[in-house]
C-alpha cells in the first residue's frame, strides 16, 4: 500500500512518469522505500529546502501506522 501511495505522488509530480521506480526493502523492524526518478526530475520531487520530500516522509510516516513498522523513504539520483 506505502509503495503505491509514492508511487502514485511521485508520478504526479514528474515531467517523465515512466521513469519512477519505488523499490521495497523489508527487514524485520523497519521498511525502506528507495524512490529513483529521471535525472532531470530529481529536483521536483526534493523541492526547495527539501519541503516535498519532508512531506513525502510526514505522508508515509502516517500511512504506515497500521503496519506497526518503521518506515522510511530513500530518494536515490
Amino acid at each position: 500500500m506505502e509503495k503505491d501511495l509514492i508511487e502514485y505522488i511521485a508520478k504526479s509530480l514528474v515531467d517523465d512518469p515512466s521513469c519512477v521506480e519505488v523499490k521495497l526493502i523489508d527487514g524485520e523492524k523497519s521498511t525502506t522505500l528507495e524512490l529513483r526518478v529521471a535525472t532531470k526530475d530529481i529536483g521536483k520531487v526534493i523541492g526547495k529546502h527539501g519541503r516535498i520530500a519532508k512531506a513525502l516522509r510526514t505522508i508515509l510516516q502516517s500511512a504506515a501506522t497500521r503496519s506497526g513498522k518503521r518506515t522510511m523513504l530513500e530518494i536515490l539520483d
